[in-house]
Parts: structure tokens; C-alpha cells; sequence
């Protein structure tokens, strides 16, 4: 009796030594396709176009002819530039490069190796010391590119400048950019605000930017709290809005400056005032454009949904809902509860206390959007205004700014990047309504069931095919508040999937990229986060809050 204990003492050894070797193994696999990836784009991407050895790599290549992804002039759109009389600029994107540089940074902190934090540092140093405006405010985002050829700027027209500068739910990298210039860096940031705030009193402010404005008072300015959709030129968009908050509460955590922390919060503040007050949805937009020309009786058309007629919603819809169609209450997707929610809990985790406000806001509207928007059933949310109005197989009864009539509104699928957002809140807020609709959203997607309660009882599909890097991110979030390596396990499978479907030729591609490797996506910052949590270090890779890439020129 005693020696089969031993035999099976012993076999039970030989199993969790061949385990934890395999685990191990793949561990190791998912960190060298990362390895590989980050090496070819080094190889390939490198500036090699311009004849001058800089260090900005472009936004992407073919992996099968070894060329840079270009952006093509098709003469239609109001675009030129320094480049001339040029069709072809081979893109590159300070913009559209800062999650391959939370990447590279997270690589070094994994191996050790410098080389890749270093290539990151020197493209951003090159912007500083040679491609940045006067006015500190750098030459990215989503009217603007560099040509790789020139190092001319190419860009939209925009009132009477060739250039404006933009970013939409970007989020850039301020602590690598800080750790390369500090005063750079706060200079682009009040650059940022200064460029797009219209009317301080107001906050009023507009997605595109003046380079040549003159300096306001910034942080020194008065506000004075008007009611929410007062008449304004600027269009207040959150998704711009939101990466003013970030920049403002960026500034604060690495500078201590607390007039940006302030003003920060006085204009997320405002898109809370702006919500519905009985359903507290919303909202998009606090201002409501000022309309400068009557719009027409009849049908609109694609010329008819410029804001100069006013509240483009208003236009649209006004007939069929009277009094709730506006622009900052049509919530026809739920963009505004994934990206601009993720972004303010990391601000709300990585300002503390001061940060108090961004959390509650972000989880109160999470709520309500569950409330009177999820339909757990079908996994999906209804498109809706505001007030609650499910909007759901409505038909649109005319042209305009949100679609031509005829076009039918359907449910947005509740996906792995909703279970992101709702993951962080949970983490944060460990509020069990949150936590519900964590377990709806599972299921929804076939990833199992994390359990009744948090951190008990968790029956996830460890045989599941997904491969969306936006699962592992929720399921880092929900080992995390939870403690069950459940969620942890789940996500190593994610992460074999994204390889078997993902890495080819040393990148990451789907069958919809035909071959063009963008360097920005977010499968391997996904495996190098999941690599840190298994090793017990998840603060070696820099936050991600779903910030993406952002250009609004076509490209081929």
C-alpha cells in the first residue's frame, strides 16, 4: 500500500513538472512571436525611404512585397499638403504608433533588452527636436501625416489653414513621451488645450485645432457653468473631449499640476450634466451647434449635414421625436460607454482619491446604459435616444447626417470589448449590478460562466476559439479584482488562439488586412500583459485603455 502511494506521489510529480513545462513552453511562444514581431518591424519599418537614417518608422507594410503602407490621393477630398503635387505619401503616423510603443516599452521590461524602448524614445525624440509647430502642438493625429520620403507634413484643408491638428480617443503615450522631454511634453499638452478649447467660460471647444492660435490663459481662465446644449460653433464630440481629459489628467499625475487636473474634470463634468435626467444616459456632445442657415423643408441631403444648419439630429429626427433628438442623445452605438469609459477608470485609478469623480461618473453611466439598453438575451444593446426610447428596426424617414432614409437601426452586439469596460469597473467599483452584467456579457459570447459570485464557482469554455485581444485585457481585469486563475487560464487559451490565427510572416494579420501589417495593433501589447500577469508583475506594461489609430485620410 505504501509503495503505490509513493508510485502515485510520483506520477503526480512527473504530471505537474510535464504541466507547468508545457505552460511554460507556451508562455514562452506567445512572448517570441512578440519578440519576432517587434524585430521585424524594427527591420522593416525603419525609415529607409528618406536617404537620411531617421528613426520614425512607417505605419505599416505589405508582408509580401516588403513596401511601406502609402497613403493615395484619389483628388476627391479637400487634401494637400507640403508634399506638393505628390499622390503617394508613405505614411507615418506619431499617432497611430503609440500602442506599438506601449509594445516595445513592455518588451523591455519583459527581457531586458533595451533596444526596443530605445527605438521608441528616438522616434519621439526626432518629433520634438525637429517635427513639432511652434506652438509645441505635434504633427499627428487625424489630419495629418508625415511622408516618410520628405518629412513634409500632409494634411486636410481646414478654414483657411492648410493643416488642423486632431486626435479622436487616442490616448498617447504621456510617460514615455515625459521620460524623453518633460517640459516637451507639457508644452504640447497645454498646446493641446489652448488649440482646441473656443470659450473657456464655456469649455466650448472643437475637434479640430488651430496651430497658430494665439495663448490663452489656459489653467488661469474663469468658467462659468452654463446649461447643458447652449448654442455653440464648436462641436463638442466626446471622442476628442475625451482626449483632452486624458491629456489634462496625464499632466496632473506626471507634473502635479493641478489647474490641469481641474479643468479636466470641469469638462468631463459637463458630458454628465448633459446626460437625461430621468434616465441618466448620455451624452455625446454638451453643446448643440448654432445654426447659422435654415435647413430646407424638404428631404435632406449628403450637403445638408454640415452643422452650420444647426443640430444635425434635430434636422434628421426632430419630426418623429420631438424634444429628445438631438445630437448629444442619439446613442444609436454605445462607443461612448467602451474607449471614453476606459480611459477615465485608469485616470480615476492613477489620480486616487482627487480622481474620485471620473470613477463614479463612468460607473454611473455604465449602469444606466445596462439598464435601459442590454438586452441579455440576445446579448446585444438597442440603439436608443437618451430618454430610454428603444430605437430598434427604426427606419430613417430622411437623408441626413446620420444616414440616408431608408437606413434601418439595429442592435450592436454586447462584445469583448464591452466586457473590457465592464471588467475595469468592476475591479474598481466591485459593484454587483457591474458584476452581472460581466456574467451576461460571458455568456453571450460563449466564454463561459464566471459565477454567481465573484471569485467562486467560475465554469469558463477553456475550449473556446476566440481570439479577440480585447477578451484577454477584460479577463486580466476580472483575474484581478477576482483573484480566480480562471480568468487567468482563459486567457492563456486566448492568447494560443491569437497565434494559430493571427501570426503569420512574423506579424499580426487577419484576413481582412490582404497582407498590409499595421504596427499598431493590440494582439501582442495583449500577450505581453497577459505574460506579465502570469509572472506576478502586471505593472511592467504600460496601461491600455483602447486608445487606437486614428487617421481620417484614405489609405491602400
Amino acid at each position: 500500500m505504501k509503495t503505490r502511494k509513493i508510485l502515485y506521489s510520483v506520477i503526480l510529480i512527473i504530471v505537474t513538472i510535464f504541466y507547468v513545462s508545457c505552460k511554460s513552453s507556451k508562455e514562452s511562444e506567445r512572448l517570441k512571436a512578440v519578440k519576432t514581431f517587434a524585430d521585424n518591424v524594427l527591420e522593416k519599418g525603419l525609415d529607409r525611404w528618406s536617404g537620411h537614417n531617421t528613426p520614425l518608422l512607417a505605419d505599416g507594410i505589405n508582408v509580401d512585397t516588403g513596401e511601406p503602407i502609402e497613403y493615395v490621393y484619389d483628388g476627391r477630398a479637400g487634401v494637400r499638403g507640403e508634399g506638393g503635387a505628390a499622390n503617394h505619401w508613405i505614411i507615418h503616423n506619431l499617432a497611430s504608433q503609440q500602442n506599438l510603443f506601449r509594445t516595445f516599452v513592455g518588451l523591455t521590461n519583459l527581457t531586458g533588452d533595451e533596444k526596443y524602448r530605445e527605438a521608441a524614445e528616438k522616434s519621439i525624440r526626432f518629433h520634438f527636436d525637429s517635427l513639432r509647430s511652434e506652438s509645441g502642438l505635434l504633427r499627428w493625429g487625424g489630419h495629418q501625416l508625415i511622408d516618410l520620403r520628405t518629412f513634409k507634413t500632409v494634411g486636410h484643408a481646414w478654414r483657411t489653414n492648410v493643416h488642423s491638428h486632431e486626435l479622436k480617443d487616442v490616448f498617447p503615450f504621456y510617460e514615455l513621451m515625459w521620460d524623453v522631454d518633460k517640459e516637451a511634453t507639457a508644452t504640447f499638452i497645454r498646446a493641446f488645450w489652448n488649440a482646441h478649447v473656443l470659450n473657456w467660460e464655456t469649455l466650448e471647444f472643437n475637434r479640430h485645432g488651430g496651430f497658430g492660435k494665439k495663448e490663452s490663459k489656459l489653467w488661469g481662465s474663469e468658467f462659468k457653468q452654463s446649461e447643458p446644449f447652449f448654442e455653440a460653433d464648436g462641436l463638442t464630440f466626446l471622442n476628442t473631449g475625451s482626449d483632452l481629459i486624458y491629456a489634462g489628467g496625464m499632466l496632473y499625475m506626471l507634473n502635479g499640476e493641478e489647474g490641469s487636473l481641474r479643468w479636466s474634470k470641469l469638462l468631463a463634468e459637463q458630458y454628465v450634466r448633459a446626460r437625461h435626467p430621468e434616465t441618466g444616459l448620455g451624452a455625446y456632445q454638451f453643446s448643440k451647434p448654432t445654426r447659422h442657415t435654415q435647413p430646407p423643408e424638404g428631404p435632406l441631403t449628403g450637403l445638408l449635414t454640415f452643422s452650420n444648419y444647426g443640430d444635425r439630429a434635430e434636422n434628421q429626427f426632430g419630426k418623429d421625436f420631438p424634444g429628445v433628438a438631438r445630437e448629444g442623445w442619439a446613442l444609436f452605438d454605445g462607443g461612448m460607454y467602451t474607449v471614453p469609459a476606459l480611459m477615465q477608470m485608469e485616470l480615476a485609478e492613477r489620480t486616487g482619491e482627487k480622481g474620485n469623480e471620473f470613477l463614479k461618473w463612468t460607473v454611473d453611466g455604465l449602469k444606466a446604459y445596462a439598464k435601459y439598453g442590454y438586452n441579455p438575451e440576445e446579448n446585444n444593446f438597442r440603439p436608443m435616444w437618451a430618454d430610454g426610447t428603444d430605437l430598434t428596426d427604426y427606419a430613417f424617414s430622411r437623408t441626413g447626417y446620420y444616414g440616408p432614409q431608408g437606413r434601418v437601426l439595429k442592435p450592436s452586439s454586447a462584445d469583448e470589448l464591452y466586457l473590457f469596460s465592464y471588467a475595469r469597473a468592476y475591479r474598481l467599483s466591485k459593484d454587483p449590478d457591474i458584476w452581472e452584467v460581466i456574467r451576461s456579457i460571458n455568456k453571450g459570447l460563449q466564454l463561459g460562466d464566471p459565477g454567481a459570485e465573484p471569485g467562486k464557482d467560475a465554469q469558463m469554455n477553456m475550449v473556446t476559439d476566440n481570439s479577440n485581444p480585447y477578451a484577454i485585457f477584460a479577463l486580466l481585469e476580472m483575474n484581478r479584482a477576482t483573484k480566480d486563475p480562471a480568468f487567468l487560464n482563459l486567457a492563456e487559451v486566448i492568447g494560443d488562439n491569437i497565434l494559430r490565427s493571427k501570426f503569420s510572416k512574423g506579424f499580426f494579420l487577419t484576413a481582412r488586412d490582404k497582407g498590409n501589417a499595421r504596427f499598431n495593433v493590440i494582439e501582442p501589447l495583449a500577450l505581453l500583459s497577459l505574460e506579465a500577469a502570469l509572472r506576478g508583475k502586471p505593472e511592467l506594461i504600460p496601461v491600455f485603455s483602447g486608445g487606437s489609430n486614428h487617421m481620417d485620410l484614405k489609405t491602400e
